[in-house]
């Protein structure tokens, strides 16, 4: 039940005169609700008030604004013994109550005119005094606490979806590329940065095992980012049991190969995000094998593999887990941790290895049994960076121009790094001809009191023949003090050395004199100096002999064994400058070699070939005429994976006749020529000596049956870097092919094939050329025959000092040292041979041969040097029986 209550109608003021009427004085209503039938609650009432607002148009009156006079509350309905009252007040356009206040009352009188104690207001909270005003309430920290949490999510969720993976920086793809021997021992490292990346199956694995317990030991089942490992690691530190970082092997991973090293919060929040991704992306293997091959481990090592080798001169893979916990120690502090750089760190070193020890015994990765005998690595000391000293870079820029040259590897691919690359060098070889240039030649030096010294270059290559693999290089006396490498430079003539190329071709091609007579090496060729070179239509060609020597008929053994200019010459005529060079070229020299003209002279080595390109031509010799592309790579990868390399082509460039032949001809210049220093080898071989023009350079090119080696001294003004004769070197007055280069060949053939069993040649020689004939035309006399001998025994050549190699003659002499056998005595077997001038006819010498040389017989048809043809052959008279060869003895004159 409600019951209104109006307010008493005097209530209202009076109005004042002329004013507008004021605001209709409120009235009241109190609502009271009675339950019937029941005791009434305590009482609830509601006062509505209606308040007038001003008309439109009405201006207040004076004292319009005068404070009324409170509402007298209306009185109690008597049935209601308690309640509590709403005053609603009410105008004209507001015609709906609104509550103001509630409250609660003992009667309804209380509160009836919305005033009383306050009951009808929530009571108002006390003011925070004191320290507590200090204090956020905990209504404050739990609504920061949420917002804050929504932020972080919502950076976090920006930062995931805005931070990339970024392309690896620049200095960790970088990497050195490791040359190695054919055993596998290091040659060198080439690089920028010492790094090699490598698998992680070449990885031991103690050396990972230990690498977590030194740096994330729950990495395998932890998060990219770990908080409790930050943690970990604070509370390790404080406690003082080492420091440990605080970011996980990914995170480490991440900052290593992608981020730079600066400590930023840009960097760290980079690095927070792409781990997060980066775990997602790659397995836990990757990661680690990613840390593994980036972190660094002072000495300049970048990498677990490098590491190895800088601190125990061993592979990753061969690490046991005593080194293997030095390692890792070291990337917390690789420069403090270094005990032999700083030895004075060294208790904190071993606190750190005992550390990572421990914890591979805690996760179950080391026995403790293993554990406690173990005793801490010393590392090797620290060796200076050689770089390219020594050999190291002439053999590493040899490797580098035949990866380029055979198109295995750009440029770029090198510069950029990461390969390994295993050669065919023989690192007992290679210091055997080191050795034996140091002893034949470097020694023997004065550059302080011979100006000639400080000349002297050398250069050698040696070749297997048999597989074309070069086995040992000599590029200098230092690559850092000469950079130009003497065994692949091609800027020296090769002087006589060229000649057995000639010989080849003459039997590759069946050639003949221009008599007619099939060119072998007991053949006779006039050996008069300065003799005119018939046959060919190029000009007139007279070349000197050597010291201006002339020999008279002479056999082309006798000719290779003194490297007779003259008879050379025109065997190069005879057989045709064009012939001669296809079969230089088919024997291994370059096509495009410098002054490899087909022309008479090119049998006196104007060509200017490298060593190692000699060396491949004599090595197809010693390999019985079957030429193959030599090689320097056994083999090559880049992060584990194999780089093809071409297939190794062989043919036969020559027939085993021609090779063969020239084998034979080419021993005897060792067994009585000018390369009798060669004999202290200890074993069978063949070679050829040779000197340059003006004697820029002197040479020998020889082999056995399993080595080709070629050296060659060169002389080259330090400053102007110009050729100049090596005259008064080594206190000497001319350096010829017989003296250094043999000696050196001699004792490095000698050192290089040492314990191997001396093998023969194994010789198929043209028909006829088991025979040794007289080295120069025999006498005359009733019942000997002055033709050709192509029969009977093998002989021996007629033996005498050692003469010099035949030089390079195109007019001018040079002094020698040495000088050429006279006098040899003839034995039976002649020849039928004819006399004739240079123009039409052979070109012979009338009469007896220069220096006690035996005289031809028959009736000459004309003069040498001159124009006539030549008369007819005249026979000579029967010899000793059935190719006996006589014996032969030569003086020195």
């Amino acid at each position: 039940m409600l019951r209104r209550v109006s307010a008493p109608a005097g209530s209202a003021k009076p109005r004042t005169g002329g004013a507008k009427p004021e605001q209709a004085p409120e009235s009241t209503q109190v609502l009271r609700r009675v339950k019937a039938d029941q005791p009434p609650p305590a009482e609830s009432t509601q006062v509505l008030r209606r308040v007038n607002a001003p008309r439109s148009g009405d201006t207040p009156k004076p004292g319009a604004d005068a404070p009324k006079p409170p509402v007298a509350p209306a009185p109690a309905a008597p049935a209601a013994a308690a309640g509590a009252t709403s005053v609603l007040p009410r105008t004209p356009s507001e015609p709906t109550a609104t509550p103001q206040a509630s409250g609660n009352g003992s009667d309804g009188g209380e509160g009836g005119g919305g005033t009383g104690d306050g009951g009808g207001k929530k009571p108002k909270r006390p003011k925070r005094t004191g320290w507590r005003r200090i204090f956020p309430t905990w209504r404050m920290v739990l609504g920061t606490f949420v917002m804050c949490v929504i932020v972080v999510i919502g950076l976090l969720f920006l930062g995931y979806s805005m931070v990339q993976i970024p392309a690896a920086n620049a200095l960790a793809t970088k990497q050195a590329t490791v040359y190695l021997y054919a055993d596998g021992s290091q040659l060198a490292r080439d690089g920028e940065v010492n790094r090699e990346n490598v698998g992680l199956a070449q990885i031991a694995k103690p050396a990972q095992h230990a690498i977590l317990a030194a740096e994330d030991r729950d990495f395998y089942t932890e998060s990219a980012v770990d908080p409790k490992a930050m943690l970990r690691a604070g509370w390790n530190t404080a406690l003082g049991k080492g420091k440990q970082s605080g970011s996980t092997i990914t995170q480490q991973y991440v900052k290593n190969y992608y981020l730079a090293q600066e400590q930023t919060v840009t960097r760290k929040a980079k690095e927070f995000f792409i781990s997060i991704k980066l775990d997602r992306e790659k397995s836990k293997n990757e990661i680690l094998e990613g840390y593994l091959n980036t972190s660094y481990f002072g000495r300049n090592a970048y990498g677990i593999q490098a590491a190895a080798q800088a601190y125990y001169g061993v592979d990753a893979i061969d690490l046991d887990a005593g080194r293997a916990a030095y390692l890792a120690a070291l990337v917390n502090a690789p420069s403090e941790y270094d005990v032999v750089a700083h030895p004075e760190n060294k208790p904190a070193a071993l606190a750190r290895w005992n550390y990572v020890l421990d914890g591979m015994v805690a996760k179950g990765w080391l026995s403790q049994s293993e554990r406690t005998g173990m005793k801490f690595p010393m590392p090797k000391e620290q060796t200076v960076s050689t770089g390219m000293s020594g050999q190291r870079g002439y053999l590493v820029e040899a490797v580098k121009q035949y990866l380029v040259g055979h198109d295995i590897l750009t440029k770029d691919q090198l510069t950029a790094g990461g390969y390994r690359i295993t050669t065919t060098i023989q690192k007992p070889k290679q210091d055997a001809f080191v050795k034996a240039v140091d002893d034949q030649l470097i020694s023997k030096l004065d550059k302080k009191n011979r100006k000639a010294d400080t000349y002297v270059r050398a250069g050698g290559a040696s070749i297997d023949p048999k597989t074309g693999k070069i086995v040992a290089m000599y590029g200098g006396i230092d690559y850092v003090q000469q950079y130009t490498n003497g065994a692949t430079r091609g800027d020296y003539q090769v002087g006589s050395t060229f000649k057995p190329f000639v010989f080849t071709s003459a039997v590759q091609n069946s050639s003949s004199t221009q008599d007619g007579q099939r060119i072998t090496p007991n053949t006779y060729y006039d050996g008069t100096n300065k003799r005119l070179v018939t046959g060919w239509s190029g000009g007139r060609y007279n070349p000197e002999n050597e010291d201006q020597k002339s020999y008279g008929q002479i056999t082309v053994r006798k000719a290779t064994d003194l490297s007779v200019n003259a008879v050379y010459a025109q065997m190069a005529a005879d057989v045709t400058g064009d012939k001669v060079k296809q079969t230089a070229i088919d024997l291994g020299i370059p096509a495009d070699t410098p002054d490899l003209y087909p022309s008479p002279s090119i049998a006196l080595g104007t060509a200017n070939a490298s060593v190692l390109e000699m060396t491949e031509a004599y090595a197809t010799l010693a390999n019985h005429g079957r030429h193959g592309t030599y090689t320097i790579i056994e083999k090559i990868s880049k992060d584990n994976v194999p780089v093809d390399l071409p297939g190794r082509q062989t043919k036969q460039a020559v027939t085993r006749e021609a090779a063969d032949t020239t084998t034979s001809v080419l021993k005897s210049v060792v067994e009585g020529g000018t390369a009798t220093a060669a004999q202290a080898a200890g074993r069978p071989a063949a070679g050829k000596t040779g000197t340059a023009e003006e004697d820029t350079a002197a040479w020998f090119a020889g082999y056995t049956p399993d080595l080709a080696t070629v050296v060659s001294v060169m002389g080259q003004d330090p400053v102007t870097a110009k050729h100049v004769p090596l005259y008064g070197a080594l206190g000497v007055a001319r350096m010829n092919g017989g003296g250094p280069p043999t000696e050196i060949w001699a004792q490095y053939t000698r050192d290089a094939l040492r314990g191997k069993p001396a093998a023969s040649f194994d010789l198929e020689l043209q028909p006829g050329a088991d025979v040794v004939a007289p080295s120069t035309r025999p006498s005359t006399s009733p019942g000997t025959d002055a033709g050709q001998d192509n029969g009977g025994t093998t002989g021996t050549p007629s033996q005498g000092t050692t003469p010099t190699d035949g030089g390079q003659g195109n007019g001018g002499s040079t002094p020698s040292q040495g000088t050429t056998p006279a006098d040899p005595t003839t034995g039976g077997g002649g020849a039928t041979t004819t006399d004739g001038g240079a123009g039409g006819g052979p070109a012979t010498t009338n009469g007896g041969a220069a220096d006690g040389g035996a005289t031809g017989g028959g009736n000459p048809g004309g003069q040498p040097g001159t124009g006539g043809t030549g008369g007819g052959a005249d026979p000579g008279t029967t010899g000793l029986p059935g190719g006996f060869i006589a014996p032969q003895t030569a003086r020195r004159q």
